[in-house]
């Protein structure tokens, strides 16, 4: 039979044993992670004014694009960068000075970018010091401002005659060309209850759309236009027009 301190003292270089296995992998694991400079922990940490940011740019179109690394903040331009607009930088890494301010919580107006050219070399492609937020960005906290529209029957514009602004959940159609030309309004089960017109839709709702592309529906920001012919709309269940401004998951 075992005695009780036969036991104590197995378990006592068991212990030992997995202590000092333990502190050997962690010293492992530290030299195969090195520690991050203090210019890599400053980089893509936003305060108000100019930040410096690092990233890889995940989406473009027109005025706006953003870098996988800066998560929840888009960063627009005013005017070109060489070659076009926001959407020549899609894919490629790049350096950024932009200006932010609480005013506008999730954009970044960018005062100049670079662009990585092989190893180490970046170009500049854009430099514009007293940069301007786009007219058509959309503010979150504009969003209250836009009720949801129920459209309970095509025939009853009381449901968004006289309201302005508003938003749905739905679907887009768009032409051959892929040009939105409507939204499809959906229910809670998915299925059409009318369409909206899309009489134009912004370049940040139609960057927003763009990053949205993995989802099939969405809610749709918009304001509103003219009514449909009460007449011409039993045909295509189109209700009115509108102006859309924004697109978002809520």
């Amino acid at each position: 039979m075992i005695r009780k301190s036969g036991i104590a003292a197995v378990v006592g270089v068991l212990a030992c044993l997995l202590f000092f296995s333990g502190t050997v992998s962690c010293k492992k694991a530290e030299q195969a992670v090195p520690a991050k400079t203090a210019a890599e922990k400053e980089t893509n940490v936003i305060k108000e004014g100019v930040n410096d940011i690092a990233g890889t740019v995940k989406s473009a179109l027109g005025k706006y694009f953003y870098v996988s690394q800066l998560p929840g903040f888009d960063i627009a331009i005013d005017g070109p960068v060489e070659g076009g607009d926001a959407a020549v930088l899609l894919g490629k890494d790049v350096k950024v000075k932009a200006a932010y301010s609480r005013e506008k919580f999730s954009l970044l107006v960018a005062q100049g970018i670079e662009v990585k050219e092989g190893e180490t070399q970046f170009k500049s492609v854009y430099a514009k010091a007293d940069a301007a937020a786009p007219a058509d960005f959309f503010q979150q906290k504009d969003r209250p401002d836009f009720a949801e529209i129920k459209i309970a029957n095509i025939a009853k514009s009381a449901d968004w005659e006289g309201k302005g602004k508003g938003k749905v959940f739905g679907k887009i159609i768009a032409a051959a060309d892929g040009k939105p030309t409507a939204i499809s309004v959906v229910d809670v089960k998915g299925k059409e209850t009318a369409k909206i017109l899309i009489d134009g839709m912004s370049d940040y709702a139609t960057y927003c759309l763009k990053k949205l592309r993995l989802f099939d529906t969405n809610w749709f920001y918009f304001n509103i236009k003219d009514s449909v012919d009460p007449k011409l709309r039993a045909k295509a269940k189109e209700v009115f027009h509108a102006e859309v401004v924004f697109a978002g998951l809520y």
